[in-house]
């Protein structure tokens, strides 16, 4: 066996120890420089117009030059990481409406910021439509925000004014914000931190018996540094033996009517997926289980290959993965230097695409396959997909791909992924160079397999089951609950 060359090894000493000193030296408070905020402004920018292969779909190429120039023109002052991620680039990549172009903090930030808690507006609240109800507080001795409370404003804002400012900072696929009303029920107080900053002390106005009253109530602020009991408890996660942390991903369970079954499947790239699949249909099969229920509802996508693999086992008729699939280039040239596995993404460009005649890079691998109904432990019976916001990429496809089939019913809500199409195959961050913050870049724009006309909307369900106040409060899943009736009406009919 060949041994490295010492000075190689020192080289690669020197520059771990440089990393793990950059993380520890990390300080968010730091500000950047106008220029050198500028200077990596200039460079998204550039990437976006070379790359993104759908920058225009939803906003026409002046509105978003417009939106270019007016953010730019903000960065006036001196800004922390966190400012920049937020008050610059979030509102600016809102503008492109793709669910998977994204803004993150730097990974140092990361490091950082990882297993701590900080200080934050103090209720968690479930939202939809203009309703924000309460869902826990962190406030000690609460006497007033208990579960199902009705707020009406934040510090004067109004619940419609305050969601759709939040909303101007997350990212969607077209018009399918259903999912920012779920990422917003799982974390206002993040939200609130990052885009209105931190109160002393919050003014908040609730109904109590239909008559709306203010109270100012304390900016939460943790004791300690959680550091510690984070590690303990991700070192513990990992000593679960292999079936509980498969859970996370996917579970299976026969209800003991024997009436029906459910799975429930939270992603398309963990947890083992094609093992799962052939077992779960083939006990299917065995035990007849004539009713399915698949909960997708937290399924943000994954592997384009195992949404196909499950559709294959329910599907009736031959399908294709989308109408047409392309990149925008061949390459990252000249950028590839500032995206992430740089050299992987620019070999599978060149493999997997060719140049067609609208100038387009086309996959047509998946533009052309058609895909064939599973014959062994395919699944004939009744199968209703739970469907909710967070329903996303590849588990929009598998959505689009079996609906309106006869025995196949959609029930719940819209679909955060887009039912004319989206962006992803592959996903590479940007990471800018200057002050480390990462976007998200989706190198192609998939179009769907018999794709409705119109572009903007999630995919909808064939049942509309929307959020139940009075469930809420009971901490029941109502979605769930009305599935399970309709089961049991077609089974003792």
């Amino acid at each position: 066996m060949n041994k490295l060359p010492v000075a190689y090894l020192l080289l690669c000493c020197w520059l771990l120890a440089s990393c793990i000193t950059g993380f520890k030296n990390y300080s968010p408070q730091k500000k950047y420089s106008p220029e050198v905020i500028q200077k990596d402004y200039r460079l998204l920018k550039n990437i976006l117009e070379t790359k993104h292969p759908s920058l225009y779909w939803y906003t026409p190429k002046d509105s978003m030059d417009y939106y270019f120039t007016y953010y730019y023109n903000a960065i006036k002052d001196s800004m922390t990481e966190q400012q920049f991620a937020w008050h610059i680039l979030a509102p600016l990549v809102d503008k492109i409406h793709c669910g998977h172009t994204t803004v993150a903090m730097s990974k140092a930030y990361g490091k950082w910021i990882e297993g701590k808690r900080l200080p934050s507006f103090p209720l968690y609240v479930k939202v939809w439509n203009d309703t924000m109800a309460v869902t826990a507080s962190l406030i000690r001795n609460d006497s007033i925000f208990k579960r199902g409370t009705l707020l009406t404003s934040i510090n004067g804002i109004r619940n419609h004014e305050l969601i759709q400012t939040i909303f101007n900072y997350l990212p969607q696929d077209g018009y399918a914000d259903n999912v920012n009303y779920i990422r917003m029920s799982a974390n206002l107080p993040y939200f609130h931190r990052n885009i209105f900053g931190l109160s002393k002390t919050y003014a908040v106005t609730y109904l109590d018996d239909a008559v709306e009253k203010t109270t100012n109530v304390p900016l939460f602020v943790p004791k300690k540094d959680s550091s510690k009991s984070a590690s303990t408890k991700r070192n513990r996660e990992k000593r679960l033996p292999r079936a509980m942390r498969l859970k996370e991903f996917r579970s299976f369970e026969i209800d003991s009517s024997r009436q029906f079954a459910t799975i429930t499947l939270n992603t398309f790239s963990k947890g083992n997926l094609r093992h799962f699949f052939k077992t779960t249909f083939k006990t299917l099969r065995k035990q007849q289980i004539s009713h399915l229920i698949i909960d997708v509802r937290s399924n943000g996508g994954g592997r384009v290959g195992l949404s196909t693999l499950l559709t294959k086992y329910l599907t009736h008729q031959p399908f294709k993965v989308a109408d047409s699939l392309y990149a925008k280039a061949k390459s990252l040239s000249p950028y590839t230097k500032y995206i992430k596995d740089k050299m992987l993404n620019n070999i599978e460009l060149a493999f997997i695409t060719h140049k067609e005649a609208d100038g387009n890079y086309h996959l047509r691998h998946l533009e052309n396959k058609l895909y064939q109904p599973k014959r062994q432990n395919h699944y004939n019976g009744k199968v209703y997909v739970l469907t909710n916001g967070p329903t996303f990429s590849a588990a929009a496809l598998f959505c689009n791909a079996i609906k309106g089939q006869k025995n196949i019913l959609l029930a719940g809500e819209e679909t955060g992924g887009g039912w004319y199409g989206n962006d992803g195959i592959m996903i590479p961050d940007i990471i800018l160079p200057n002050t480390g913050v990462r976007v998200r870049l989706p190198l192609f724009r998939l179009v769907q397999y018999k794709h409705i006309p119109e572009k903007g909307k999630g995919i909808m369900p064939d049942i509309y089951i929307p959020t139940n106040y009075q469930a809420l409060v009971n901490g029941i899943d109502k979605k769930m609950e009305i599935v399970k009736e309709l089961i049991k009406k077609d089974t003792t009919n």
